[in-house]
């Protein structure tokens, strides 16, 4: 590879050095996988307003056709995700996958189609329970659900005291959850309670195997984006190389484990752009 003029953040690890070395010297065996919000897109306080950063969809547009794949793995319905993103349609983006509810569902740029599971029971007697159980809770002011397909979410960002809020739900919504069948999913001021079985980890895992590549790269945000940081690092026991990205330093359990640490969404986009054109040059 030339020389690279465009500025390119170094990862703060050997591992992560690896990873990013790995990745341009054979960028057509890399998978390039994401979380949305957080990473490609703002955090803000109605998650309906979410919308990728403006340049998102050009930076991914120049990097997937130089990768192996690249995957939007995200809590939100894999159409959401789609439709926040811009991504729909975008040339260069045909192989874009988006795998949605944490890889429950999945989107095909190609066909540009979702394959979703059946509704989940438990979600439907859990989302009927939540406005008492706020109310009950003295918890329903400042806080709201998000209605979410496979899943419900509490979200106490709006709350007087949102820490507090969240902190005094997240066990009992977790018996809630348990009663139903399912898991709570702790987010940043957000409390997700969805069915069990399937988190990033295990659809990044399976998406890698899937593409037969041998070096991945995953950029997150938030407590949700553990089990995938966990499945890099045991890919990389495994001898494949992996970089560890993270966006904003707000959930110190992401940033400690990050290999690169990017302030956020726009510091995130910037660096794929630079991806992209370095493995241009590979």
């Amino acid at each position: 590879m030339g020389s690279t003029p465009y500025p390119l953040p170094a990862p703060a690890t050997s591992a992560g050095a690896d990873g990013l070395a790995a990745l341009l010297a054979r960028p057509g065996k890399a998978v390039v996988a994401l979380d949305f919000d957080g990473t490609l897109a703002e955090i803000v306080p109605d998650p309906e307003q979410a919308r990728a950063h403006p340049r998102a969809a050009a930076a991914l547009a120049a990097l997937a056709p130089r990768v192996a794949s690249v995957a939007v793995i995200t809590g939100r319905p894999a159409g959401v995700a789609v439709r926040y993103g811009g991504f729909a349609g975008v040339p260069g983006l045909e192989h874009l996958v988006v795998l949605g509810h944490y890889g429950a569902e999945r989107w095909d740029a190609v066909t540009g189609t979702v394959h979703a599971p059946a509704a989940n029971p438990g979600v439907a007697a859990a989302r009927a329970e939540l406005p008492g159980f706020l109310d009950r809770f003295g918890a329903w002011r400042g806080t709201w659900i998000e209605e979410k397909g496979q899943a419900v979410a509490v979200h106490t960002r709006r709350a007087s005291d949102p820490e507090a809020a969240f902190d005094a739900l997240r066990g009992p919504l977790g018996e809630l959850a348990a009663r139903h069948g399912l898991i709570v999913e702790p987010g940043r001021m957000v409390l997700e309670l969805r069915p069990p079985g399937m988190d990033k980890g295990v659809a990044l895992a399976e998406y890698v195997r899937e593409t037969g590549a041998e070096t991945v790269l995953y950029a997150g945000d938030d407590l949700g984006d553990l089990p995938a940081y966990a499945a890099v690092e045991s890919l990389r026991e495994e001898g494949h190389p992996g970089l560890l990205v993270c966006s904003g330093t707000e959930v110190p359990e992401l940033a400690e484990r990050a290999d690169l640490l990017l302030p956020g969404p726009a510091a995130v986009v910037d660096f794929l752009a630079a991806v992209a054109r370095a493995a241009a040059d590979a």
